[in-house]
């Protein structure tokens, strides 16, 4: 039972400095769970970068098998954000109200793994660099993402190559700008669909697609809702307009095309 001079398992974690990171600025009770659940969620946002980022590689390397597996589990890390939202609608907005002031300005609005997230999705907009222009670091990061094709860009080119076997028809992607529904984009995915057996890979891919949109959009709808039950119809702490804001979003279709595709079918 002696692990003297050896790795245990808090070392190989960190876990003495991960769990020295929760530092309430008041003393409300309420206010560990708040840290806890917005940091537990950048660490599952940390992994969706992960995935993501080397599912488009994969792409590129024509290894669908691996980046099949690695979709599927950016669904399952959605899964378990959406199921955090449980636990912090455990607070009431009159415990939230005994800490939110010490929050000053900061808000999820700023987070930019969520921004790289969607960048890498396929929803674009360069103004969300600005939030970010006092770290340049991470401006730089993101912009760097918005300087090249997202994975849902490198998803419809490999679409037409495939089914057309050439890019010539393929509209130019949007670098700094949201993806937005391309008529071209749909008809080679009613191609798919209606020819499974012969494009049973994309169609899997397209089906893993939707499955991640899913529960994105799910997590975006839990978003709102735990908001307007804990804080109503306030501003939020980042500026925003709260839940005003949080329901335009959830208007954004990442991937568009695959969702309107089911009405020709």
């Amino acid at each position: 039972m002696s692990f003297e001079g050896a790795m245990s398992y808090g070392d190989y974690l960190g876990i003495d400095r991960i769990l020295s990171l929760q530092a309430p600025l008041s003393t409300a009770h309420d206010e560990m769970l708040f840290i806890i659940q917005h940091q537990t969620s950048e660490l599952w946002m940390k992994l969706a970068i992960h995935e993501l980022t080397a599912a488009r590689q994969a792409l590129r390397a024509g290894e669908t098998a691996a980046m099949f597996k690695m979709l599927a589990r950016v669904s399952r890390i959605f899964e378990q954000l959406n199921n955090a939202w449980d636990v912090l609608r455990t607070m009431t907005p009159a415990d939230y109200t005994h800490f939110r002031k010490t929050l000053g300005n900061s808000s999820g609005f700023q987070s930019y793994q969520y921004r790289m997230i969607e960048f890498l999705l396929g929803n674009r907009n360069v103004n969300m660099l600005r939030p970010h222009a006092h770290v340049p670091k991470v401006h730089d990061w993101l912009a760097t993402e918005l300087a090249r094709p997202s994975f849902y860009d490198d998803v419809v080119a490999h679409l037409f190559d495939t089914v057309h076997g050439t890019r010539k028809a393929m509209p130019a992607p949007n670098l700094d700008g949201p993806h937005l529904a391309q008529p071209e984009i749909q008809a080679a995915w009613a191609e798919v669909y209606r020819d499974v057996g012969r494009y049973w890979t994309l169609y899997e891919l397209g089906e893993k697609l939707v499955d991640l949109e899913d529960y994105f959009r799910r997590w975006r709808f839990n978003h709102v809702t735990t908001v307007e039950r804990v804080i109503g119809f306030k501003r939020g702490t980042g500026g925003t307009s709260g839940v005003q804001y949080l329901r335009r979003m959830l208007e954004v279709e990442l991937f568009p095309e695959l969702w309107n595709v089911r009405g020709e079918l």
